[in-house]
């Protein structure tokens, strides 16, 4: 081989050299590119995905309130159903305690027996049910929480001042809750 041959031969490695270089330059400034892109789109499905976690987890929250809220509406349905019905017995209660008033003034002792029976078992039934008689009689402090006063009158004796002197209608409770509070009057 002349040496002409192998100057070029020599000349030509470097010129490949140089472009392998180049190449080799150039695949890595793309890798870098594309590395970056890459980083900037794990980035934003990083973001994203956060954002749907939280969505997630608000969601979720949202529900599980509204599971607790349907639950106490329908307990407070139930509560407020049972307290309708009770309303709507009370004027049955009343008259028959007119109708035990009434009944003793007479001298049929079976008829008495038997409206007093009646009145026991739907009292009892009432009862069971969570309803309960308030117990105010004369001479019991007026409480303005408790009672209603209908009248106010001058006192019978100086000790019934501010104090209870009738009760003029029967109050009811079911449960805790006042469904009718008693009608009392006065005294001044």
């Amino acid at each position: 081989m002349s040496s002409e041959n192998k100057e070029e031969i020599l000349h030509e490695n470097e010129e490949n050299k140089a472009q392998d270089v180049q190449q080799a330059d150039a695949e890595s400034q793309s890798d870098a590119v594309e590395i970056e892109d890459s980083e900037d789109e794990l980035a934003k499905y990083k973001a994203d995905l956060e954002k749907e976690k939280d969505k997630f987890l608000r969601l979720f929250a949202e529900f599980e309130n509204y599971k607790r809220r349907t639950s106490k509406e329908r307990v407070e349905m139930f509560k407020t159903a049972g307290q309708e019905v009770m309303q709507a017995m009370l004027p049955v209660l009343d008259d028959f305690d007119r109708a035990m008033t009434e009944i003793q003034k007479a001298k049929d002792k079976n008829l008495q027996k038997g409206v007093e029976l009646i009145s026991n078992k739907l009292r009892e039934t009432l009862k069971a049910k969570g309803l309960k008689q308030m117990e105010v009689k004369t001479g019991d402090a007026f409480d303005a929480d408790l009672h209603e006063a209908i009248t106010q009158i001058p006192a019978p004796k100086d000790s019934l001042k501010g104090k209870i002197v009738d009760v003029v209608e029967n109050g009811y409770q079911l449960g805790e809750k006042i469904i009718r509070y008693p009608k009392v009057v006065v005294g001044q």
